[in-house]
C-alpha cells in the first residue's frame, strides 16, 4: 500500500446514521487489505446512554470522541498503517480537526435522501441510536467542500460500483500526495 515519503491512507467513511459506513467501511478495507475501526467504539459510555436515550449529541459532547478518534489517526499514521474508518464526520471543523491528525486523511461521503434514511434506521435493530436523532444528523451535516480530500458517492447505488469509484479516486488521491 505505501511508499516511502508518503502518509498512509486512513479512509474516513462519513454521512448520517444509517448511510451503510460500516457495511462499505468493512466492504473498502477488505477491498484495500487494511483495517477496518468502527468510530462508534470512540464514543464514551455517556454520549452512547444520552444518544439511546434520545437526546442529541452537542459539540461539546463530541469534542472528547473527536479527539480520540484523532489520536487514533495520529497513532495509526506514525505507526505507517492504512486504515478504513466509519465516522459520522458531519460538520466541516470535525473534519478540519480529523484532517490535521494525520495528512493521508481522505473523506467518503455515503449521501443519502432522509426519507431513505429513516426507513434504513427504523428496520435498525441492535444499535443505540435511535430514529429520532436522525434530523439533528441532516441538520448538521455540511458536505464536503471542494477543498477536502474525498468524494461523495450516493448510497443507494450499486454498492461494487461504488466501491470501483472509491478505489480509483483514493489511488488518485495516494498517486497525488506521492507526487
Amino acid at each position: 500500500m505505501e511508499t516511502s515519503g508518503t502518509a498512509p491512507t486512513i479512509v474516513v467513511v462519513m454521512g448520517v446514521a444509517a448511510s451503510g459506513k460500516s457495511t462499505v467501511g468493512r466492504l473498502l478495507a477488505r477491498r484495500r487489505g487494511v483495517p477496518f475501526v468502527e468510530g462508534d467504539d470512540f464514543h464514551s459510555p455517556e454520549n452512547i446512554a444520552k444518544m439511546a436515550a434520545g437526546r442529541a449529541l452537542d459539540d461539546e459532547d463530541r469534542e472528547p470522541w473527536l479527539r480520540s478518534v484523532s489520536g487514533w489517526i495520529r497513532e495509526t499514521t506514525h505507526a505507517r498503517q492504512g486504515a478504513v474508518l466509519s465516522c459520522s464526520a458531519l460538520k466541516h471543523e470535525y473534519r478540519v480537526l480529523l484532517r490535521a491528525a494525520g495528512p493521508g486523511v481522505w473523506f467518503l461521503h455515503l449521501a443519502l435522501d432522509r426519507k431513505i434514511a429513516r426507513a434504513r434506521i427504523s428496520q435498525r435493530a441492535g444499535h443505540f441510536m435511535p430514529p429520532g436523532l436522525l434530523d439533528s444528523q441532516y441538520d448538521a451535516l455540511e458536505p464536503l467542500r471542494t477543498d477536502e480530500p474525498g468524494l461523495t458517492v450516493d448510497a443507494t447505488a450499486d454498492t461494487e460500483g461504488n466501491l470501483d469509484l472509491i478505489q480509483d479516486a483514493v489511488a488518485r488521491f495516494e498517486a497525488k500526495e506521492q507526487a
